[in-house]
Protein backbone atom coordinates (compact mmCIF):
# COMPACT_ATOMS: atom_id res chain seq x y z
CA UNK A 1 0.00 0.00 0.00
CA UNK A 2 2.89 2.43 1.24
CA UNK A 3 4.41 2.09 -2.69
CA UNK A 4 1.37 2.30 -4.20
CA UNK A 5 0.95 6.04 -2.52
CA UNK A 6 4.56 6.53 -3.39
CA UNK A 7 3.84 5.82 -7.45
CA UNK A 8 0.52 7.92 -6.77
CA UNK A 9 2.33 11.03 -5.58
CA UNK A 10 5.65 10.54 -7.63
CA UNK A 11 3.23 10.31 -10.95
CA UNK A 12 0.96 13.72 -9.67
CA UNK A 13 4.43 15.01 -9.06
CA UNK A 14 5.94 14.58 -12.22
CA UNK A 15 2.89 15.54 -14.42
CA UNK A 16 2.81 19.01 -12.13
CA UNK A 17 6.08 19.53 -13.47
CA UNK A 18 5.77 18.39 -16.95
CA UNK A 19 2.96 21.10 -17.02
CA UNK A 20 5.62 24.24 -16.15
CA UNK A 21 6.86 25.82 -19.34
CA UNK A 22 10.82 27.21 -19.68
CA UNK A 23 9.77 30.73 -20.60
CA UNK A 24 12.28 33.36 -21.84
CA UNK A 25 12.04 35.22 -18.38
CA UNK A 26 14.65 37.96 -19.01
CA UNK A 27 13.95 40.80 -16.66
CA UNK A 28 11.89 38.31 -14.27
CA UNK A 29 8.84 38.46 -16.65
CA UNK A 30 8.11 36.88 -19.69
CA UNK A 31 8.73 38.81 -22.68
CA UNK A 32 10.79 41.57 -20.55
CA UNK A 33 7.23 42.57 -18.71
CA UNK A 34 5.68 43.50 -22.03
CA UNK A 35 1.68 42.93 -22.27
CA UNK A 36 0.94 39.47 -24.25
CA UNK A 37 -2.62 40.17 -24.70
CA UNK A 38 -1.24 44.10 -26.59
CA UNK A 39 0.32 42.20 -29.32
CA UNK A 40 -3.10 40.67 -29.74
CA UNK A 41 -3.94 44.35 -31.03
CA UNK A 42 -1.26 45.13 -32.68
CA UNK A 43 0.35 47.75 -30.30
CA UNK A 44 2.67 45.65 -27.69
CA UNK A 45 3.13 47.67 -24.72
CA UNK A 46 5.26 47.55 -21.36
CA UNK A 47 3.28 46.12 -18.73
CA UNK A 48 2.62 47.92 -15.20
CA UNK A 49 3.55 45.77 -11.68
CA UNK A 50 0.53 46.48 -10.94
CA UNK A 51 -1.22 43.79 -13.30
CA UNK A 52 0.80 40.68 -12.79
CA UNK A 53 -0.47 36.82 -13.26
CA UNK A 54 1.44 33.64 -12.92
CA UNK A 55 0.95 31.03 -15.42
CA UNK A 56 2.70 27.66 -15.99
CA UNK A 57 5.76 28.69 -14.15
CA UNK A 58 5.83 32.37 -15.79
CA UNK A 59 5.32 35.39 -14.79
CA UNK A 60 3.54 38.00 -16.97
CA UNK A 61 2.89 41.73 -16.63
CA UNK A 62 -0.32 43.58 -18.29
CA UNK A 63 -0.66 47.68 -18.96
CA UNK A 64 -4.13 47.66 -17.95
CA UNK A 65 -6.68 45.56 -15.76
CA UNK A 66 -9.00 45.03 -18.61
CA UNK A 67 -5.72 42.99 -20.76
CA UNK A 68 -4.92 41.29 -17.37
CA UNK A 69 -8.81 39.82 -16.99
CA UNK A 70 -8.23 39.10 -20.56
CA UNK A 71 -5.93 36.80 -20.09
CA UNK A 72 -7.12 35.15 -16.76
CA UNK A 73 -9.99 33.91 -18.82
CA UNK A 74 -7.76 32.42 -21.31
CA UNK A 75 -3.83 32.18 -20.87
CA UNK A 76 -3.56 29.84 -23.83
CA UNK A 77 -4.31 31.80 -25.98
CA UNK A 78 -1.71 34.23 -25.16
CA UNK A 79 1.33 32.72 -23.99
CA UNK A 80 3.94 33.46 -26.31
CA UNK A 81 4.62 30.36 -28.53
CA UNK A 82 8.20 28.61 -27.52
CA UNK A 83 8.01 30.01 -24.34
CA UNK A 84 8.92 33.30 -25.98
CA UNK A 85 12.05 32.26 -27.40
CA UNK A 86 12.82 33.30 -30.81
CA UNK A 87 11.33 31.27 -33.07
CA UNK A 88 13.40 31.19 -36.07
CA UNK A 89 16.54 29.87 -33.25
CA UNK A 90 14.31 27.19 -32.39
CA UNK A 91 13.71 26.48 -35.80
CA UNK A 92 16.67 25.95 -37.40
CA UNK A 93 19.47 25.60 -34.28
CA UNK A 94 16.95 24.13 -31.87
CA UNK A 95 18.30 27.04 -29.48
CA UNK A 96 16.88 29.40 -26.91
CA UNK A 97 17.60 32.80 -27.89
CA UNK A 98 16.12 35.54 -26.53
CA UNK A 99 14.25 38.27 -28.35
CA UNK A 100 13.53 41.79 -28.98
CA UNK A 101 10.06 42.03 -27.76
CA UNK A 102 8.92 44.57 -30.54
CA UNK A 103 9.82 42.12 -33.18
CA UNK A 104 6.58 39.63 -33.28
CA UNK A 105 4.29 37.85 -35.68
CA UNK A 106 0.62 36.74 -34.57
CA UNK A 107 0.44 33.44 -37.36
CA UNK A 108 -2.61 31.44 -36.76
CA UNK A 109 -3.75 33.32 -33.59
CA UNK A 110 -0.14 32.17 -32.02
CA UNK A 111 2.22 34.97 -31.01
CA UNK A 112 5.72 34.19 -32.23
CA UNK A 113 8.76 36.69 -31.04
CA UNK A 114 12.51 37.03 -33.15
CA UNK A 115 15.47 38.02 -32.21
CA UNK A 116 16.26 41.52 -34.12
CA UNK A 117 19.53 43.39 -33.07
CA UNK A 118 23.25 43.76 -34.68
CA UNK A 119 21.51 43.59 -38.02
CA UNK A 120 20.26 40.20 -37.48
CA UNK A 121 16.27 40.24 -37.72
CA UNK A 122 14.98 36.71 -38.06
CA UNK A 123 11.56 37.68 -38.31
CA UNK A 124 12.65 38.81 -41.79
CA UNK A 125 14.26 35.58 -42.30
CA UNK A 126 11.72 33.44 -40.72
CA UNK A 127 9.24 35.20 -43.48
CA UNK A 128 11.65 34.33 -46.09
CA UNK A 129 12.34 31.13 -45.58
CA UNK A 130 8.76 29.65 -45.89
CA UNK A 131 7.16 30.24 -41.72
CA UNK A 132 4.80 27.31 -42.35
CA UNK A 133 7.74 24.73 -42.51
CA UNK A 134 9.75 26.34 -40.24
CA UNK A 135 7.00 26.25 -37.78
CA UNK A 136 6.89 22.78 -38.32
CA UNK A 137 10.42 22.21 -37.34
CA UNK A 138 10.47 24.40 -33.85
CA UNK A 139 7.30 22.37 -32.99
CA UNK A 140 9.47 19.09 -33.16
CA UNK A 141 12.55 21.25 -31.71
CA UNK A 142 10.55 23.20 -29.14
CA UNK A 143 8.94 19.30 -27.86
CA UNK A 144 12.87 18.73 -27.28
CA UNK A 145 14.53 21.21 -25.76
CA UNK A 146 11.68 22.44 -23.23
Amino acid sequence: MKNLIALVFFIFGQTMIAQNIDFNTKKGFVIEGFDVVSYFNNAPKKGNDDYVSKYKGGKFKFSSQDNLDTFNENPEKYVPAYGGYCAYAIAVKGDKVSVDPETYEIRDGKLYLFYNSWGINTLKSWLDEYPDSLKEKADINWKRIN
